[in-house]
Formats: C-alpha cells, structure tokens, sequence
C-alpha cells in the first residue's frame, strides 16, 4: 500500500481544521449529500465552543491510490505536549500560515519541534482572499522563520501553496484561484516520502497518545516502526530506560479510516494504529514483540511552568449542585488526566484533600477545570503560581519566560508597552504590519502574564491580538504589582437583596444580583480601595406603617460584573480561592471565618 504520514501544524484560527474538513470532502470521504458537522476534527465539546483545537487527532484519506494518514496537532503552546509526540508519527508537515497575519509564535513553537526532527515542510498560505492578505510577503517572512530555526538547506527549499480552504481551493499563485484542492494532494505525495519501513524485523512501536473507552479500556495509539502485527499477538511494553512494564495479548487492533477507527487483520510497519488490550503501558512507552531488549529513543517533554491547587469544595454550599465532591473521586480524575496527558503533573499535598496540578499555562489547567466541572466536580482552585528552578552553576532563583507578540492598532501601543513593562516585559520588537497596525514583540516573566489578557482586551478595545509561547528559564524578574483593589466580602450567610445590594454599589462593582444564595467569607464585589471589606448583602429595607409617595421606589441595580472561569483564576489573590460547581463559578477568601483571617494575617506580618 502507498502510504504518507504528514502531520498539519499552525497557529490558532489559521484555518487548519477547516483545511482537514475540505480534503475529506475532497477525496470522497463523505457522500455529497451526507450531513456532517462544520469543523469535523474538532470533536470536542469545548474544541468546538473556543475554536480550537486541544486534543491531536488522526485520521486518513484516499487520493489516487495512496493512503494518506493526517495528524491534526493543536495550535496553541498550552497543549505543545501533545504536539511534541505527534511530530514523531509523522514523515512531513503541512505549514499552515494565514496569508494577512503571517508566521505566529505558536507556529514557530510547533514549526522549531518539527524541523529539529529533520521533517520536511509544505508552506500553505491560506485566507488569500482577504482584502488585506499580502502572500508574497508571508512566504519571505516563513523563510526568515526557517532560517533563524536553523532548518538545513533541504528544509529551506520548501514548496509553497497559495489557498482557500474555505473556499475549496489551492494553487501555485494567489491569483490564480483553482476549483479543487488537487495541488496540494499531489505536493503531499511528491514532497512527503513515504515511511521506511522493515516488516521482517520484530513488531515494535512508540506510544504517543493513550485514551481511555469505555469498551476497549486503554487505547494506545502510535506508528508501527518495524515488524507486522495481528490481533491477538502477545506484546510486551518497555519503558524508556528499556524495563519491561506490561505484558498482554491484543484485543483489538484498528487503524485510521476517515474519520473512524475500525478493527484490521494486519498492520505494517509505517501504518499508524490504535492497540488495546495492556493496563499498564503508557504515553513515550515502547510496544514490542518478547524478543525486543531495547525502547524506542523517546523525545523528553518540555516540563510544567504553572500550578494550581486542586481542592475539595469546603463552602457551606459544598454538594448542593455537583454529585463528584470527595478527594477520592478527585484524586482519580486527575490521575486518569495526567496518564493520557504527559504535559500535565499531578502532586499530593500534605494536605489530603488538596492536589498540585503543573501544566504548561492558564488555558490548557483552564480547560481541564472546565472539563471536570462538566462532568459534575465540585473544586476549590487556588491562584496559578509559576515554577521555579535553580541555576545548576550559580545556584540563583529562575523563573519562565514567555515570548509575547502583540499586534495592535497604532494608538493603543503604548498603553500595551506600558502596561508589559509594569509586569517586567522587555521589548524586543516594534514594527508596523500594515493596516494601521503595529506589531510588538516582548520577553516577559510568566508571572507577569498570569491575568493579563482580560486587561489586554479591554485596553485593546476587544482589537487587540496576543499570542505567547514559552521561552526559556531566567533570572528572576523582581516584584511585579498585584491586584490593586480590595474585595467586597458577605459577613453572614442568606440570600442577597436588591434592597442590601443598592447600598453597596457606591463601595465598588458586584460580582452578584439579587436573590443568590450567598455565605459568610464569599466575595461578592470588588472594593474601591485597597483594602477588603466586610458588608451585609442581605441588609432589608425596614418596614413601617407609614405609605408615603415616592418611599417605596423599584431597586434597580447596575448589572453585575460576570466572570469566565480564567478570569475569575486569573483575579484572585493568595488568599481567596474560585469555588467551581457545574452550575456556579464563585470567589471566596480561602479561610472564610474573618477571626481566621486576621489571627493568619497577624502571623504573617509578625514571620516579616
């Protein structure tokens, strides 16, 4: 069988997805009449609300006789541990680049894995029918890209594609828009060699992705590097100091049809498969005939700069509104996350209900608490904090940097310069990209990114475009400004009255409306000043006898100030906690009782 192993990497919104969904079309996956939903790969619940792609998906198509076998890598840098592992099944990549914004740091983050590897790229400019596109400059500017990567001469001397995936079409040069997406087809089987393969050897394969299903219990999914395999065949795993982890038979072998999975006799070296019928066998794992001695090279994961704390939901409302609410149920679920999901390390705490989860950034631990608030958890998370390290020669503090490019109009870059620089940026770049708009290029501590894009959006007036990619580790940056307001802190428990309510508006904004259910040490407002303060929303107007015109007014109250679950992480102090239930996000102080607070606020300042 003439096979290809190609994997498409790009920067969030770049058009991958939709690329994907057109070669399906194309190649006669799907009927013409056969319903299929927009942006098929993006499977996920929450893929599919953010617009974006979280999780690598295989799949595969028929063009002309030859089997393509495509892998859809995520493009933001929270999630690079997936693409870290993907680029390894792979024997060329697909570079997608938006013909207007150009080469983005996520895409030098995915684009730096894949040629260090040696892979072979295909330059795809997309969304060259928007009225601001500039194709040629694109291209020279994937070139610089490439060059600055130290991509070797082969890889310099890349095909490039001008298209409109979604208009259906791909050709040589932008102004000459084709109906199909035939020369990509052909650049795909041309550019990309086909995988090396040796069947007489002994069957062994790398694990690069791990699921659990319901049915087949763990998945694991790689690419075949020698030998044949069947169903049934008994396979040893190996982990990657070479010792042996698991034994078993298989139980089911599938390989990648579309957009299914479906059970094969037979696979061969260069196939990618999906193998179920081990307990034990992991993610960097290698799967092998019992006459292997020796794992697969594995590539090391970039380690977590971020954590979180993980804890039970301990506030009187804790079991009112989700059914997974003990440690236990907890401890499990993010045990189950980690062993799919190498990016992510989960740590017991001295305290046994409380769990340290590291992860690559804000986003991607943002969108594991979203996932488990979906399936019915109730948690308590704590602030993210970064991880540092020591200088192995100096034995000095180091903090993550992150790589931040920031594309703005023209009048709002210096309220972003000067913002970055409170937060102990350093500038690096400042270029006009066109249209009126500048783009800004700055190395800034993690720290100081913690909470920043809502500050971004709004001084950016929504326009503003912010990507970010991890750097490396460096010198600690110094202290950076925290929150500069206080909070609006509930003394007793009830329901909230409108009545209450109005006589707080002039102390600062709320966080609530009327008839919620609120209790004492839950934050329900932001105060004016810098200090927190203690009120009464249940506070109700007196009742008295007298009926006089004009006493008994309608409240109203200005609308309360709503919170996404990162912006809420992303506001809270050291102190306080973000109390998530699948229907409610809440803030709350971390000790709830105010003698608490002030008998812990009083040792703190006697440690100083």
């Amino acid at each position: 069988m003439d096979l290809r192993n190609i994997a498409i990497i790009a920067h969030v919104d770049h058009g991958k997805t939709t690329l994907v969904d057109v070669l399906f079309r194309q190649s006669g996956a799907f009927r013409d009449n056969q319903k299929i939903a927009e942006r098929a790969m993006d499977s996920n619940e929450l893929e599919r609300e953010r617009g974006i792609t979280i999780l690598a998906k295989c799949t595969s198509v028929e063009w002309n006789g030859v089997h393509i076998n495509i892998v859809d890598t995520p493009g933001h840098a929270d999630f690079g541990g997936e693409v870290e592992r993907i680029l390894s099944m792979v024997d060329g990549v697909l570079l997608l680049v938006d013909a207007a914004e150009g080469p983005m740091p996520q895409t030098k983050f995915v684009t730096a894995k894949a040629l260090s590897l040696g892979l072979k790229p295909i330059v795809v400019v997309n969304k060259v029918d928007r009225s601001d596109s500039r194709p040629y400059e694109v291209q020279d500017e994937v070139f610089d890209l490439f060059s600055a990567l130290e991509a070797n001469d082969d890889q310099l001397d890349f095909p490039t594609l001008f298209a409109s995936a979604k208009n259906g079409w791909a050709a040589a040069e932008p102004d000459t828009a084709t109906t199909d997406m035939s020369a990509l087809f052909r650049q795909i089987v041309a550019h990309v060699p086909p995988p090396i393969t040796d069947a007489g050897a002994p069957f062994s394969m790398l694990v690069t992705t791990l699921e659990a299903d319901p049915y087949l219990g763990r998945v694991l999914t790689g690419r075949i590097e020698t030998g044949v395999i069947k169903p049934n065949a008994t396979i040893k795993a190996l982990n990657r100091e070479g010792t042996e982890v698991d034994q078993g038979r298989i139980s089911k072998l599938l390989a990648f049809r579309n957009l299914d999975r479906v059970p094969v006799d037979e696979a061969r070296s260069g196939d990618i498969v999906a193998i179920a019928g081990l307990a034990q066998a992991t993610v960097a794992d290698t799967l092998c005939a019992p006459e292997v001695e020796t794992a697969i090279e594995a590539h090391p994961v970039d380690p977590p700069t971020l954590a979180m704390t993980f804890s039970i939901n301990d506030s009187p409302l804790a079991g009112k509104e989700g059914s997974k609410v003990t440690s236990r149920v907890i401890r499990e679920r993010l045990l189950a996350e980690a062993e799919g999901n190498v990016a992510i390390r989960i740590t017991e705490t001295g305290n046994k209900d409380a769990f340290e989860v590291a992860g690559r950034g804000e986003l991607q631990l943002g969108v594991l608490i979203e996932t488990m608030r979906r399936e019915g958890f109730e948690l308590s998370i704590s602030r993210p904090r970064v991880l540092y390290q020591e200088d192995p020669d100096t034995g000095e503090r180091q903090e993550p940097y992150e790589e931040v490019q920031v594309d703005v109009d023209e009048e709002f870059s210096g309220i972003v310069v000067e913002a970055l620089s409170l937060r102990k940026g350093q500038m690096r770049e400042m270029k006009p990209s066109g249209g009126g708009k500048t783009r800004l290029l700055f190395h800034v501590p993690s720290r100081g990114l913690i909470g920043y894009l809502g500050e971004f959006l709004t001084e950016t007036r929504g326009t503003g475009i912010m990507s970010r990619v991890f750097l490396k580790y460096g010198p600690y940056a110094g202290d950076i400004p925290g929150r500069r307001n206080g909070v609006l802190i509930s003394n007793a428990a009830g329901k909230s009255v409108a009545y209450g309510l109005a006589g707080l508006e002039g102390r600062g904004p709320l966080f609530i409306g009327a008839g919620i259910p609120v209790y004492e040490g839950m934050i329900i407002g932001e105060h004016s000043r810098g200090n927190d303060l203690e009120v009464n929303p249940m506070k109700s107007k007196q009742l008295t006898n007298i009926r006089a015109s004009g006493t008994d007014e309608n409240v109203r109250l200005t609308t309360p100030r709503k919170m996404s679950l990162e912006q809420a992480v992303a506001y809270i102090d050291d102190d306080e906690l973000v109390e998530i239930t699948p229907s409610n996000i809440r803030l709350r102080k971390r000790l709830l009782n105010p003698h608490d607070r002030k008998r812990e606020s009083r040792a703190a300042s006697k440690q100083e």
